[in-house]
């Protein structure tokens, strides 16, 4: 079956039959929506959705997703959606934005900052009762500014409103993925490595290439900028350089503990040419393979 999709702010506003009085934003209130919303749909928005029943299996991506009432999860553009419906009435709030808003405001600019809707989540956030109602304000205030008459300040009113609600949604997403990841600096850096350790250490690098930032990302079940970013928050370095390094030592190892030459040491590290690993050693060491080597060994 293919998703129907929703690309404009027109087609979301339908849905909760209510005007459009923006072309960029909408919110709308799923006890008011037409049920026809649940049925597998493609939005070409991002939207910010906050859950306050369970009123049936939520699948995103062709994934089920864990919520419950004082749930929030967020939505990019070209993602689809499908609810089965449990035949209880949804209640809950839903935000959706053009990506034309991004070019079109000064929201674009600090956008990055709001990774979370990169995430492949399985669990929606979990939201406190006074957390919810930072959230509930935040979609009020949306609603009550589109229904203000348009003057001067009214985009600059809805972005700076738009953008308190991602940040306090930042908050809540890094709180809860901080719980199941258990981001803490040595925890974090402990896993990676074993990972990075075993996918070294067991030639998987020769086979396949060397490890990337998507596929450390992979491994915690997050998106490669999400993972970025956690990286550089919580090690102080970015995942890039972090993999590289891990690359550079586990050479340094084979220098000095196996009989391998230059070639098939960058060959097993999955280097494309022996003078690309050459290259990086150096950089890394301020020696080359053979130099470094020749150094251990005379000491």
């Amino acid at each position: 079956m293919l998703p129907v999709s929703v690309d404009s702010l027109s087609q979301f506003n339908e849905y909760f039959h209510q005007l459009s009085p923006h072309p960029l934003v909408g919110v709308g209130n799923l006890a008011q929506a037409d049920l026809s919303l649940f049925a597998l749909t493609q939005f070409n928005l991002y939207s910010l959705v906050l859950m306050d029943s369970d009123f049936g299996l939520l699948v995103k991506n062709g994934h089920p997703v864990h919520y419950g009432s004082c749930n929030l999860f967020s939505v990019r553009p070209g993602e689809t959606l499908l609810t089965h419906l449990n035949g209880t009435r949804p209640r809950g709030w839903m935000l959706a934005f053009h990506p034309d808003l991004l070019e079109k405001s000064g929201l674009g600019r600090d956008f990055y900052m709001f990774s979370y809707f990169d995430l492949e989540i399985e669990t929606a956030v979990n939201l406190s009762p006074e957390e919810r109602g930072d959230i509930y304000n935040c979609f009020c205030g949306i609603r009550s500014e589109l229904a203000m008459p348009i003057d001067h300040l009214k985009n600059h009113m809805l972005r700076l409103n738009i953008g308190l609600l991602l940040s306090w949604a930042k908050r809540f997403y890094e709180r809860q993925y901080a719980q199941l990841i258990e981001q803490r600096p040595q925890q974090l850096g402990a896993r990676l490595d074993a990972l990075l350790a075993n996918y070294l250490g067991n030639g998987l690098a020769g086979e396949q290439g060397q490890p990337t930032v998507a596929w450390c990302a992979r491994q915690f079940n997050l998106s490669p900028n999400y993972f970025g970013d956690l990286m550089r928050r919580e090690l102080g370095i970015s995942a890039r350089d972090y993999i590289q390094k891990k690359i550079i030592d586990a050479a340094c190892h084979m220098l000095l503990h196996t009989p391998a030459n230059i070639t098939e040491i960058a060959q097993e590290l999955g280097f494309s040419y022996p003078n690309h690993f050459t290259r990086q050693f150096r950089n890394k060491t301020g020696l080359s393979p053979t130099a470094y080597r020749r150094k251990a060994m005379n000491q």
